[in-house]
């Protein structure tokens, strides 16, 4: 659980740092960032994690296999967050963003006054979407040898034969850690809804 969380964190912060890259269009890394998408989104994360852990050491790179689980779950969530977020941003009305151009705000201004706060809104479904997919993803961990639920499991059922039982209760502690998030994000969204009627009540 808390390598997935480190790599959630780690997957929202590289998906930031992306749209950060688009929003100010640095050509060079631009590039680099599509490649990135290209092997992120159609390699899957146990292909993934058996490249760190197993072909590195080749060439001399020897990680650790609770890093290869973050930065592989860093690698493939990243580009999820940034589709995320860029989706949250492109539903800010082209106007408003316009209206600070014409009022004379910089585009620093403009990206941590109305864009940042805005998208971020627009973007907690796909955030929370992504999140949950990936702490799931967290199930693959066990091909390197991370003891994780799946490999709790697959070690229950290995001793004691009782495999209904150790589905039965991996399931129940899926759901244990993924219903928390799922409640959270209701709240949050529940309280952004309101904040943005309050504000356009003031506004009113």
């Amino acid at each position: 659980m808390r390598l997935g969380i480190f790599g959630v964190a780690g997957s929202l912060a590289l998906g930031a740092v992306i749209e950060l890259v688009k929003y100010y269009r640095i050509p060079g890394l631009q590039a680099l960032f599509r490649v990135y998408f290209e092997l992120s989104r159609n390699t899957p994360l146990i292909v993934q994690l058996f490249f760190l852990f197993y072909a590195l050491p080749k060439i001399g790179i020897v990680i650790s296999a609770q890093t290869c689980a973050v930065v592989g779950l860093i690698f493939l969530g990243g580009s999820y967050m940034s589709a995320a977020l860029a989706s949250g941003i492109s539903e800010i009305p082209h106007g408003e963003i316009e209206g600070a151009r014409a009022l004379g705000m910089s585009r620093l201004q403009i990206l941590y006054m109305l864009v940042a706060p805005q998208g971020l809104k627009m973007a907690l479904p796909g955030i929370f979407a992504n999140l949950v997919f990936l702490i799931k993803e967290t199930s693959v961990f066990s091909a390197i040898a991370v003891l994780d639920l799946m490999a709790v499991a697959k070690g229950i059922i290995g001793s004691t034969y009782d495999t209904n039982e150790s589905l039965l209760l991996l399931v129940i502690s899926y759901a244990a850690i993924l219903i928390p998030f799922v409640a959270m994000y209701y709240i949050l969204r529940r309280y952004v809804q309101k904040t943005s009627l309050a504000i356009k009540g003031g506004a009113a």
